[in-house]
């Protein structure tokens, strides 16, 4: 297969493939099967292992996401006045490495957890089991990318990055062009990342649409209660 259709296929086309499938099996899934709409609760089997680990992977991975939302559409004009390309790559290394390292000890303990007792393994979907592999693989993928990019302090990478997510955004005619010549872990990662998107309709990553919508309680209406 040709190298530059590949390139583009994967980094230009299959996000919006992988977003479009996002969104509207999303809103299928809701209107047909809202009471899928949930992640399974195993509360009751080993009890210490599922809170730390939940605590430790929710916490890093809201930094993470955060992060990566926060650093790569960030207009440049709005961030360079405070930062210059270095200083906003050693900031995203160093605050998403520790994010990252504690996202994945939470989940090491999940994935342990579920695989090494039979009475969680067998509640298990094999759709539970494919979610929480692919997020730690992902966070594994991100994990790598920092030494890589501590071989290139100058931030030229980390800016390349941010305008091929801004290029996906705003619907840019050749953004994967822009990662042509990227290292290949970062296209695994971007690759990935996007696969997350695809698959979450089908697994119990569509829980996340609910933890967005919590945002809306912060801003609810005044409950009116009236006595009798």
């Amino acid at each position: 297969m040709n190298q530059h259709f590949l390139n583009t296929f994967l980094f230009g086309i299959y996000p919006y493939i992988c977003l479009t499938i996002w969104l509207l099996g999303s809103l299928i899934r809701f209107d047909r099967e809202q009471y899928t709409w949930k992640s399974d609760s195993s509360q009751l089997l080993r009890r210490r292992q599922l809170r730390l680990g939940s605590n430790l992977f929710h916490i890093g991975i809201l930094i993470v996401i955060a992060g990566h939302f926060v650093g790569f559409l960030a207009p440049h004009w709005m961030v360079s006045p405070f930062l210059n390309p270095s200083q906003h790559q050693l900031l995203a290394m160093t605050g998403g490495g520790i994010a990252g390292i504690v996202a994945i000890i939470g989940l090491t303990i999940l994935l342990y957890r579920r695989l090494s007792d039979p009475r969680i393994r067998i509640n298990s979907t094999h759709a539970d089991m494919l979610a929480l592999a692919i997020l730690w693989l992902q966070l594994m993928l991100g994990l790598a990318t920092v030494p890589m990019s501590l071989r290139h302090m100058d931030g030229a990478m980390f800016a390349l990055l941010s305008d091929y997510v801004k290029g996906i955004v705003t619907l840019q005619f050749g953004a994967a062009e822009l990662i042509a010549q990227a290292p290949l872990v970062y296209k695994a990662h971007i690759a990935l990342a996007f696969t997350i998107f695809l698959v979450s309709p089908f697994t119990r990553l569509i829980h996340i649409w609910s933890g967005m919508a919590t945002f809306g309680y912060l801003f609810r209406p005044h409950q009116i209660v009236r006595k009798r």
